[in-house]
């Protein structure tokens, strides 16, 4: 495989009208990739590039950037989870019902066509401890989709999609095998992946301070939820991005101050409310009211307070400790007689009209259809 990748590192772009070793290199590499970055295709939506009509001179992170929670989790079905039976059984670990772990239905390809700039995404080692790849706890999203498979995707649209800017956020998974673990061996995968000459090429070469919309333009901003604390420290001071270490993310908060630029006293401000902190048994509508009323509260803050700050919140959550749980999907979209976080947050977004919320991140992203767009016409 690395053989491949390095074909690639050279050039993405493939003007040339005969097939070349990069070419097929290229498409072997996205079709290992499709299983979770999706089938890469082409598009006219205006939302693939809506980043072209906004100035050079924006600063990020005076931006609406949408954004999706588990972007990896989209393809992950009942037929995913059979498929990978064979993989999963290796380990003792009980894997739960897909609803559990799905929080998209749109692939990552339609995430970016779609508008989508900002990704969370969970990695960790697969079962055989050899190559990173993407899961969302105990549940395996896919054998053939590396880590870096998935960049190359974002690669190629990047070249066809210069106006546009993406910010990656990577966060180590845990509980997915009895014997993973952030190891040196992990965190040094991790290091090789993200520091390739093609990452190299694609990853903006910042380090702890946004810029402005021009500087990112075509680049990838790296948003750093993992500590390299298993290696030297050299290594994490030749890692490009933003740091938002684990140990300063404050667990199931909606109102995270978090630190990244010491030296300059730069702090981001985040809501990650994701599990609703209510008795057991007062069902969906209590705690759907919970995560809508902390994620507005923040996009609130974040239209009169800290205006050079990053905001970042998410609209995501679950709450699997009900019987029946509310899952993902029940959260973000209603049961059917109680509305969702999404609808409320289409119907509520309108009010804020002219002024910045920041980064919102939301499950299912596509429901209601017009979501997205809602919060780039603020």
């Amino acid at each position: 495989m690395r053989f491949f990748l390095a074909l690639l590192g050279a050039s993405l772009c493939l003007a040339s009208p005969t097939p070349s070793a990069s070419s097929f290199a290229l498409q072997k590499v996205l079709s290992d990739a499709s299983p979770v970055f999706g089938a890469y295709t082409k598009t006219n939506l205006s939302t693939a590039s809506w980043m072209r009509n906004v100035p050079d001179s924006k600063l990020l992170v005076h931006m609406n950037l949408p954004g999706v929670h588990d972007a990896q989790t989209w393809n992950y079905s009942q037929a995913t989870q059979d498929a990978l039976k064979h993989v999963t059984n290796l380990d003792d670990n009980i894997v739960f019902p897909p609803e559990f772990y799905r929080c998209q239905e749109s692939s990552i390809i339609d995430m970016l066509n779609s508008g989508i700039r900002v990704f969370d995404v969970r990695y960790a080692f697969d079962p055989t401890n050899s190559t990173l790849v993407f899961w969302h706890t105990e549940a395996l999203m896919s054998e053939t989709a590396t880590v870096e498979d998935v960049l190359f995707g974002f690669y190629r649209w990047l070249d066809e999609h210069k106006s546009e800017t993406i910010m990656l956020s990577f966060q180590y998974e845990g509980g997915t095998t009895s014997t993973a673990q952030d190891d040196a061996a992990t965190q040094l995968e991790l290091f090789r992946t993200l520091t390739t000459p093609a990452a190299q090429k694609y990853f903006l070469q910042t380090k702890d301070q946004f810029g402005t919309l021009g500087e990112a333009r075509g680049k990838i901003t790296l948003l750093k939820r993992f500590d390299l604390d298993q290696l030297p420290s050299s290594y994490s001071d030749a890692l490009p991005g933003i740091h938002f270490s684990p140990s300063l993310w404050t667990d199931d908060s909606p109102d995270i101050a978090l630190v990244y630029n010491t030296a300059k006293n730069l702090t981001a401000y985040i809501e990650d409310y994701y599990q609703p902190t209510s008795p057991v048994g007062l069902g969906a509508a209590y705690n759907i009211e919970l995560k809508f009323n902390a994620t507005t509260q923040h996009l609130v803050k974040a239209s009169e307070t800290y205006p050079d700050s990053l905001f970042w919140s998410f609209a995501s959550s679950s709450y699997d400790t009900d019987t029946p749980p509310e899952t993902p999907r029940i959260m973000a979209l209603g049961n059917g007689t109680v509305t969702g976080v999404n609808q409320q947050l289409a119907a509520w977004l309108p009010t804020m009209k002219g002024k910045r919320v920041g980064i919102v991140m939301f499950d299912f992203f596509d429901t209601p259809g017009d979501l997205v767009q809602i919060l780039l016409d603020l």
